[in-house]
């Protein structure tokens, strides 16, 4: 009802676990990186937990999203099941046969001879365990015999515990303490903490194609305390302060429309005056639909294509394509909708695009059991950066970055930012290199981005807690910024003097005037002076850009 009120081209606040909307938070990408380890050859048991909501089922689509090779992957949904129920399901999703009527044994074999045909083939066979609190006791133990199938060098049946806290309690129990002791990898997902709620929020809503100034600072902050950090919630509670937004007409959503949205979802009783304007948004609402009904049925009389008008004006300027001449409309171009398209088929996933990212900065990370690629970065002192913006912040920045690109079907795909001009960028894609007008891409970028930075420091944040070391490099560089020699001796703590360095370095470099050291304003301070071999989008003479 109120996609197109606001410009989006679908429900942003869905509570589907839709792997192209999944926030990447750096517990999300520790909770993805523990299951990518438990599919490699060295992968054995790994847990999972986290509270009802915090986002473990789409960490799983996410992986499965992946399309790992030489993998075959079982999920089990429903773990209410018997031992024989339980082995068959594995056998059902693994197109393993076996007689109608069969033994646990014979079904375990089966299992068996499959698993050690698909070894012999090179491939590895996970089992994914969902709400696996609910796996009865004596279930748990056939999960842990399962794990008794290997060959002399690793597990034929790597297995996945993903579930709430209660699998943690259960598994604590004396009599599966065989069980426990082996899984090899365990991370808890928790809730998100209210800076990453506003970058969710956000993030759900570029993909959707929308702004994230729909919502206001202040109503993010109240929808991350009513829904605790808990994303499923904030879905919710998102979805129906948009509602209310579009049925009291504001263009919005306000700190007052979240906590009346919160009241709603959690059902207490309003008081009367509360109930008053409640029956008035219902009135309004209803006044806005039959309202839109006679316009439709009027265009509709009078040839027009309905959705012309409205559309036109609810698209967000910031990602709108840009106004065209009178005589265009008569005969549109369709070149760019042929370029976007092209642009679409060249787009990869994100590990791929990753990789090549990886051999601009000549990285090669050993990644170890338990750890995702930038734990593995930061033992080389490069930094991973995640975050949403616009070209201006990618100036800012200077350094090559992946980009998000949404389909439109919901799906997203990604292209590496190898260069970026004043009115167009240069992208590393499937097809090649690929040069096209900044305006083009904005109808696919959803401004997320992730790039890599080397630090100069041990510490990618240095604040009020930093001592030693980062203190005092952090004062030399920002004493060369203002031209200005650093008397000795350098206090080597963070002190008043120090943020308000911090502040005008900040102001002059159009940044947020926070006076803490975080990962934009480390980056800035090393673009003073580039460390050697050091990746930027500064334009450079490619002869082998393909115009499409």
């Amino acid at each position: 009802m109120y996609t197109t009120y606001f410009g989006l081209r679908e429900m942003p606040f869905s509570i589907t676990p839709d792997p192209a909307y999944l926030y990447m938070s750096p517990r999300h990408q520790e909770a993805l990186g523990h299951l990518l380890y438990g599919t490699g050859q060295f992968g054995g048991f790994v847990q999972l937990t986290g509270e009802v909501g915090t986002g473990k089922t789409t960490v799983v689509r996410a992986l499965l999203a992946q399309k790992l090779e030489h993998v075959d992957v079982a999920v089990i949904l429903n773990p209410r099941q018997d031992e024989p129920e339980f082995v068959a399901s594995i056998c059902d999703e693994l197109h393993v046969k076996y007689p109608k009527k069969s033994t646990l044994k014979a079904l375990v074999d089966a299992l068996n001879a499959h698993l050690l045909a698909a070894h012999a083939q090179g491939r590895r066979t996970v089992l994914i365990i969902d709400e696996a609190q609910n796996l009865q006791p004596q279930v748990l133990e056939q999960v842990r015999l399962l794990t008794n199938l290997e060959t002399d060098k690793e597990k034929l049946l790597r297995i996945m515990l993903v579930g709430q806290p209660e699998l943690a309690a259960l598994l604590g129990r004396p009599d599966l303490r065989q069980l426990a002791q082996r899984i090899t990898a365990r991370y808890h997902l928790t809730p998100l903490e209210p800076h990453e709620a506003a970058e969710y929020v956000g993030h759900r809503l570029r993909i959707a194609g929308g702004s994230p100034d729909l919502f206001a600072p202040a109503a993010v902050s109240a929808v991350h305390r009513q829904a605790r950090g808990v994303p499923r919630l904030i879905n919710i509670l998102c979805d129906r302060a948009l509602l209310g937004a579009y049925a009291t007409g504001h263009k919005q959503v306000t700190p007052e429309i979240v906590q009346r949205a919160a009241r709603e979802v959690s059902g207490l009783p309003e008081r009367a005056g509360a109930r008053r304007f409640a029956l008035a948004d219902a009135v309004l609402v209803l006044g806005i639909v039959a309202i839109g009904a006679w316009w439709f049925w009027r265009e509709m009389r009078a040839g027009a294509p309905a959705s012309a008008g409205p559309v036109a004006a609810a698209v967000p300027a910031t990602r709108a394509p840009p106004p065209q001449p009178a005589t265009a409309a008569a005969q549109p171009d369709a070149t760019p909708l042929t370029t976007l398209d092209q642009l679409l088929r060249a787009a990869q996933p994100l590990p791929v695009v990753l990789s090549r990212l990886l051999a601009v900065w000549g990285a090669s990370p050993l990644v170890q059991p338990g750890e995702n690629v930038c734990q593995a970065l930061a033992r080389e002192q490069i930094g991973c950066y995640k975050s949403l913006g616009d070209w201006h912040n990618l100036r800012q920045l200077n350094r090559p970055a992946i980009l998000t690109l949404s389909s439109g079907r919901g799906g997203v795909q990604h292209v590496l930012l190898r260069e970026l001009g004043v009115a167009d960028a240069l992208l590393e894609t499937a097809a090649g290199a690929m040069r096209l007008p900044l305006e083009q891409i904005d109808l696919l970028w959803t401004g997320e981005f992730l790039l890599l930075w080397r630090r100069e420091t041990p510490e990618s944040f240095i604040g009020p807690e930093s001592r030693g070391g980062p203190i005092v490099w952090l004062r030399q560089r920002l004493a060369e910024a203002e031209g200005r020699a650093l008397a000795p001796p350098a206090a080597r703590t963070f002190d008043a003097e120090l943020r308000d360095a911090l502040i005008r370095f900040q102001a002059a470099q159009g940044l947020d005037r926070d006076g803490l050291a975080g990962p934009r304003t480390l980056i800035a301070l090393s673009n003073l002076r580039p460390l050697p071999g050091t990746p930027t989008l500064a334009p450079t003479d490619s002869s082998d850009v393909a115009h499409p």
